[in-house]
C-alpha cells in the first residue's frame, strides 16, 4: 500500500478534503515508519496537515503507530519507568536546560525518569546532552536516550525539517511518544494551543497521567515569575488548572545577561535565585504528575527540600 490514498483524503480540494480518522492516521504513519512511503508523499501529507492544523485523532493515530514501531529496549534505569520526559525543543532563544536539574531532583525523590530527544538550531548554552555530561546527572534513576538511537526512522522523519524548511506535526508526536511506557509523562509546548491538543490526543490513546505546559522554548520548563496554565490528565480525567508564580520578577526565563552554568548551579558554586526557582517550580510540577504529593503546593515544598539537600547522595526509594 502507498501513502497516496491518505494524501488524497486530506488534500483533494475544498469541500472534499477531510481529516484522517485515528485508524487512518495510524496506517499512514505505519507506512512512513516502515520506509514504505515515497518521500514526496510524506512531505505532501505532513505539510498539508501543518497548513490546515492537526486534529486530536490524527495526533493520536500517528503516536499509536510510533509506539507500535518502537521495540521495548533498555532504558538504562531498569524495567519500570515512572516519568517520561521528552526533550525536542528547537530554537536559538533557549538558554541553559534547567529542566535537566529538575528531572534529577525527581529521580532523587526515588522516581525513575527517562529523558529522550533531539534538539536542533540551538546555541552551545542550550546543549542538553552536554549539560547532562558536564554536571554528571545521568544515573541513579535518571536516563537519557537520543532519538537517533531509539528509532532511526523516526529521526529521519524529524529531519525532514531540513528538506521542507518547516517543522511538522511529527514534533508533537515525538512529545506524545512515551517510548518506555512510563506511567506518567510531562510535555512542554511552545504554542499554547497545543496544550489542549496533546491532552485530548493522550486521552484517545488511553493515557492516564500527563502534564502539559507552555514551557521555556518548548521544553517542560516552568517560568517561576508567571502563573502557569496546566493541561493534561490525572488518573484518566482531563485537567485544566493553574500553578501560581513563585517569584515577583520581570526577568525573562532565559536572559542573555544572566548566563547559567548548569554544573556550577548544581554544585552550588553559582548562586542564582531565579534559576533555582525555575528548577524547583519545574520539579514541583513533575512531582505532582507522578503524584508524589496531593497538591502542587505540597510538591513545591518537596522540590524545595530536594534542591536544598541535592548533594546528599542517598536517593529515596518508592
Amino acid at each position: 500500500m502507498t501513502l497516496a490514498p491518505f494524501v488524497r483524503i486530506v488534500a483533494q480540494g475544498k469541500g472534499r478534503a477531510r481529516p484522517l480518522t485515528q485508524g487512518e492516521a495510524q496506517e499512514a504513519m505505519t507506512l512512513m515508519l516502515a520506509g514504505n512511503a515515497a518521500p514526496e508523499a510524506q512531505g505532501a501529507l505532513l505539510m498539508v496537515l501543518r497548513l490546515r492544523g492537526e486534529t486530536d485523532a490524527e495526533i493520536a493515530g500517528f503516536t499509536a503507530a510510533l509506539r507500535a514501531a518502537t521495540p521495548a529496549g533498555p532504558s538504562g534505569i531498569g524495567d519500570r519507568v515512572d516519568l517520561d520526559w521528552p526533550c525536542y525543543a528547537a530554537g536559538r532563544t533557549r538558554g541553559a536546560p534547567l529542566f535537566a536539574l529538575a528531572a534529577k531532583l525527581v529521580a532523587q525523590a526515588g522516581y525513575r525518569v527517562a529523558l529522550h530527544g533531539w534538539n536542533s538550531h540551538q546555541g552551545t548554552a542550550a546543549d542538553l546532552r552536554g549539560a547532562l555530561q558536564v554536571a554528571d546527572l545521568i544515573g541513579n534513576g535518571l536516563s537519557y536516550n537520543p532519538l537517533e538511537t531509539l528509532n532511526p526512522m523516526a529521526f529521519r522523519l524529524l529531519k525532514l525539517r531540513d528538506t521542507l524548511g518547516l517543522r511538522s506535526c511529527f514534533n508533537t508526536v515525538l512529545r506524545m511518544w512515551n517510548p518506555h511506557g512510563a506511567r506518567a509523562s510531562v510535555q512542554g509546548v511552545f504554542h499554547p494551543s497545543y496544550r489542549g491538543l496533546q491532552s485530548r490526543a493522550a486521552a484517545l490513546l488511553g493515557d492516564r497521567n500527563l502534564t502539559v505546559i507552555k514551557g521555556g522554548g518548548g521544553e517542560f520548563e516552568r517560568h517561576p515569575a508567571k502563573d502557569t496554565a496546566i493541561f493534561g490528565l490525572q488518573n484518566g480525567t482531563e485537567i485544566n488548572t493553574q500553578a501560581s508564580a513563585l517569584l515577583s520578577d520581570t526577568r525573562r526565563l532565559h536572559e542573555p545577561d544572566h548566563p547559567i552554568e548548569i554544573a556550577a548551579l548544581w554544585r552550588g558554586s553559582q548562586d542564582d535565585p531565579f534559576a533555582s526557582a525555575t528548577v524547583i517550580g519545574t520539579a514541583a510540577l513533575a512531582l505532582w504528575t507522578v503524584q508524589a504529593e496531593r497538591s502542587i503546593t505540597h510538591c513545591t515544598a518537596l522540590a524545595t527540600e530536594l534542591w536544598d539537600n541535592r548533594h546528599n547522595q542517598d536517593r529515596r526509594t518508592q
